[in-house]
């Protein structure tokens, strides 16, 4: 099953970001360090065009570490970008970007123009935690649900730096689509826009293939099931998710499961490598030339029966 959630808040948002892009010296797109590619905007590249942008790895406290430098590695090989992890654990770190976007801006003096900078980022990426602690106060409102942020704002910093935050939003299609799984896992979409136990099979599927050992532990199983489905049945029969005819409460383990990992209960994860991305892109896109390919047929078949029957 395809997810996508793109609700009328965010064709609004895309609209007003790129018309105040062009004023903006340095953008900060913060990314969830579990899932960097997924969380990573699309749109925001045609957007930028050559403005300096900043790829924060946040919530990198719930990644896996190694992954996550590989990720910083893989992500600075783009144009004008500089990639960095962080966790709201650390304030000092997140009080370092403002150093580094003075760095971006060049030699201006910031005393005399101040800089424009823009934070952007998914729903629930931590967005609003980072904006209260880069201004020192509480600004912006924080909730761990997809989409508090609705309309822009502009927040004066001590350096004379002018950020304007931006509401999450994702983007019309979620392709691959396991970006859509991955960004549901981790709470950037409402968890109303999907079905708990399609996520939780996906998510069971790569956990046994990656971190079998983790899962193996967390929920004191004796030995690592064979595949995703009894991965879920196991975890049902410890945690008591049994229905009254004695089958899987699918929908309360499915629950449990995600719910464990979106708060690191199994530790620190990453749920795709570069490698696993490029491969499934230019399979999505692979699949996507071919449905053109059969369209056009399909197209020219009709177009040649039209013309048949008006002779």
């Amino acid at each position: 099953m395809a997810i996508n959630w793109f609700p009328g808040h965010m064709h609004k948002a895309r609209k007003d970001i790129a018309e105040v892009m062009p004023q903006v010296d340095v953008i900060i797109e913060l990314l969830d360090a579990r899932i960097p590619f997924s969380s990573e905007n699309p749109l925001v590249n045609g957007l930028r065009g050559d403005t300096p942008c900043i790829k924060v790895l946040n919530k990198a406290d719930l990644a896996d570490p190694e992954m996550t430098q590989r990720w910083v590695e893989h992500l600075e090989q783009q144009q004008g970008v500089r990639a960095l992890p962080m966790t709201s654990q650390h304030p000092e770190h997140i009080k370092s970007l403002l150093k580094l976007c003075e760095t971006l801006m060049g030699d201006r003096d910031l005393a005399i123009r101040g800089g424009r900078a823009m934070i952007m980022g998914i729903p629930n990426v931590g967005k609003s935690t980072m904006i209260n602690t880069l201004a020192g106060r509480t600004i912006a409102k924080t909730g761990n649900e997809a989409g508090v942020t609705k309309s822009q704002q502009k927040i004066k910093l001590a350096n004379n730096i002018t950020l304007t935050d931006t509401p999450g939003f994702l983007w019309p299609k979620l392709t691959p689509p396991e970006c859509g799984y991955r960004l549901a896992i981790t709470g950037a979409i409402k968890d109303t826009a999907f079905e708990f136990s399609d996520i939780a099979l996906f998510a069971a599927d790569f956990l046994l293939q990656h971190y079998a050992d983790r899962v193996q532990q967390r929920y004191g199983l004796t030995e690592v099931p064979d595949n995703d489905e009894q991965l879920l049945i196991e975890i049902g029969k410890r945690r008591g998710c049994v229905t009254k005819g004695g089958g899987v409460d699918w929908h309360k383990v499915s629950t449990i499961l995600i719910t464990d990992l979106r708060d690191g209960k199994l530790g620190g994860l990453t749920l795709e490598t570069p490698e696993m991305v490029v491969a499934e892109v230019a399979r999505a896109e692979a699949e996507e030339a071919e449905k053109a390919r059969l369209k056009a047929i399909h197209d020219a078949e009709r177009k040649a029966r039209t013309k048949k029957n008006r002779k």
